[in-house]
């Protein structure tokens, strides 16, 4: 069978291209679909249809533009309610692509219209099946989303009906069915995703920890749901872009692709509720950046980052990027819904500079300044995941999640100066920038992180960093 998935890193996220005898179809395409067009092309393939598994949370699907460009159906499951022309499947209803077949399969739990789609070979045998966000590898989709956009809805209800889907329509199926999931490790839509992004199905049933074969309902429940944060602040407002439709990225693009003067840049930045948004890498953003700006690395995990830390996909943004990728830029942006960036500094922060404007740095030491400045007393802030803190810090450390910082902002040290760090040098930096835009800077970063401390004498509990053990 001819089937490829399409992996986007920076959010986690597969789409697969299917082609058969002429005909092809997308299952969850990203907003920029011009790489599925020429792929189509490449095969002298119609797409025929795009297949969504559910209206996405943490990206704005490609749908639209995609349907609009090469004329293929869109195709929702069943209780879909897309606010434009759409198929609503049946629950197991068929659908031709060339000489291969895709049945529908409901699968209501990490949302109600999630739905999975079994793929079939040209001799009706069962291939693979994809999962969306209904099934990962060693994972399942958190069912806390939908209740968002429901009254009616809790998380325990739709870990009930997680519970049956998986039970009732996927765990029956074959052993050798391929799982190809809709995510991986690194999004936010699951919390124990692997990093493989297929596996089979048998191999899930003996080692997913939410499909063991002697699981209650109840224990499946309190398991899925435990651990759970908050989901992203951007995630319902994305769940909308995808239900009502968004304007095409072309237009997106040729609006906010705009080289801005340093004054003209300075002029739009003082408009009021504007973000100055850094995108380089954090050691150039440390040594000079534009005062207030905020930095988010467009070499890291950047669109989730954007979207868990502005919150709100209405947000004016203003960029200051590595020359050459501010398309790139605003392209990321916009898969995460975030279309309103008003441009970016022409020729970067030399022109900013030559121009006379004001630039602040951040005060940064080596992890071996730290182990020889640390203390007793000192206030060491980690702004790792709870899991990553529990595995080994710095003694007396204080965790401070960077996604849970605009809750949580009354627990930063407000009068002793503090040390700020996280895995390599990309979060705290993070951190950093977002402490000094509210008027905090009684902070020291430390460079390289717990990475780069692991490599001094500092030890680490609950385990000693692997530098120190016997």
């Amino acid at each position: 069978m001819k089937i490829e998935q399409i992996y986007t890193g920076c959010i986690a996220q597969a789409a697969y291209y299917l082609e058969s005898n002429g005909e092809a179809a997308i299952f969850d395409p990203l907003r920029e679909v011009q790489p599925y067009l020429d792929r189509a092309q490449r095969d002298n393939a119609q797409i025929k249809y795009i297949f969504e598994t559910h209206f996405h949370a943490d990206f704005v699907s490609g749908h639209l533009d995609l349907a609009t460009k090469s004329g293929g159906k869109i195709v929702y499951g069943p209780t879909a309610k897309p606010e434009f022309d759409a198929i609503i499947a049946e629950d197991n209803q068929e659908f031709k692509v060339g000489n291969y077949t895709v049945k529908a399969i409901h699968s209501p739990g990490h949302t109600m219209e999630s739905t999975c789609y079994l793929l079939m070979d040209e001799n009706g045998n069962n291939y693979g099946i994809i999962t969306g966000d209904t099934l990962f590898i060693g994972d399942v989709g958190r069912p806390d989303l939908a209740q968002a956009m429901s009254d009616d809805l809790t998380q325990e209800k739709l870990a009930s009906y997680l519970f049956d889907s998986l039970r009732n329509k996927i765990m029956p199926l074959a052993d050798d069915l391929i799982v190809y999931p809709s995510h991986g490790a690194g999004s936010a839509c699951g919390k124990n995703m692997s990093k493989e992004t297929t596996d089979t199905l048998g191999n899930q049933k003996r080692t997913n920890y939410a499909l063991r074969a002697d699981m209650t309902k109840e224990e499946f429940t309190k398991e899925v749901l435990d651990g759970l944060g908050l989901p992203p602040a951007y995630f319902p407002q994305n769940v909308m872009m995808n239900i009502q439709g968004y304007e095409s990225l072309e237009n997106i693009i040729e609006k906010s692709n705009i080289g801005l003067a340093p004054k003209e840049f300075e002029a739009v930045a003082n408009q009021g509720d504007v973000v100055v948004l850094d995108v380089r890498n954090e050691d150039d953003f440390i040594n000079s950046h534009i005062p207030n700006s905020i930095f988010i690395g467009i070499q890291g995990n950047f669109a989730p980052w954007v979207g868990s830390l502005l919150r709100d996909v209405n947000q004016k943004i203003l960029l200051v990027t590595p020359e050459g990728r501010e398309e790139e830029t605003i392209t990321r942006l916009s898969r995460v819904g975030f279309d309103r960036v008003l441009g970016y500094l022409k020729n970067g922060i030399e022109a900013w500079k030559k121009e006379g404007f004001e630039t602040e740095s951040i005060h940064s030491i080596s992890p071996e300044d730290f182990a020889k400045q640390l203390t007793s007393d000192s206030i060491v802030i980690d702004a790792r995941k709870p899991t990553e803190f529990m595995a080994e810090h710095v003694k007396n450390a204080v965790n401070l999640p960077l996604d849970t910082l605009n809750e949580n902002f009354q627990r930063v040290p407000k009068g002793a100066d503090f040390f700020l760090h996280c895995a390599g040098g990309y979060r705290s930096v993070i951190m950093a920038s977002i402490l000094k835009s509210r008027g905090i800077h009684n902070f020291i970063n430390i460079e390289k992180g717990i990475n780069g401390i692991k490599q001094t004498n500092v030890i680490c509990t609950q385990f000693e960093c692997p530098s120190n053990k016997k």
